[in-house]
């Protein structure tokens, strides 16, 4: 039976995914998390954003996603580390009043940017319950997923 964990060696012992023989393409990525906030907190929502004594929700989130996703390899182990050519981090209210945020990670690289999107899209939403508890706890990070990948050897979309 052929081993699908990637980041395993012949003897089961963990390892970085050599990538050196691979083809450099350009690789995108794209993750979702979707942050539930309590209505004390939605309260504070005006022009676009959530308002707080240590500033703007949505604004610090997107900063700080960006900046998790630059430092990935720092924070999962085996992942390899890259110079992302673009990241860029969207939050907004859907019409069921939850907080979506979208990052979109691109590189042309040997190696995919999926945890790095994944990796801001969680640090977004960390950010957010962060700044947003002192108005209450009843805040719930639902979901952090992958919407969709391309370039490699194969392509994702999520199919909702």
């Amino acid at each position: 039976m052929e081993n699908k964990f990637t980041h395993l060696d012949q003897q089961g012992n963990p390892s970085m995914v050599n990538v050196g023989g691979k083809q450099a393409t350009k690789r995108v990525a794209i993750a979702r998390s979707i942050v539930i906030l309590d209505d004390i907190i939605l309260a504070q929502f005006e022009n676009d954003d959530i308002q707080t004594k240590k500033g703007p929700v949505f604004q610090t989130a997107i900063i700080a996603g960006v900046m998790a996703s630059k430092k990935t390899s720092e924070l999962i182990p085996l992942c390899h580390p890259i110079g992302l050519d673009n990241c860029q981090v969207r939050i907004q209210l859907n019409d069921k009043k939850e907080v979506v945020i979208e990052c979109e990670a691109s590189i042309t690289s040997k190696t995919g940017v999926e945890m790095e999107a994944l990796t801001g899209a969680s640090v977004a939403a960390l950010t957010i319950y962060d700044m947003c508890k002192a108005f209450s706890h009843h805040i719930v990070i639902k979901e952090t997923r992958l919407l969709k990948k391309t370039g490699g050897k194969s392509d994702f979309l999520l199919e909702e």
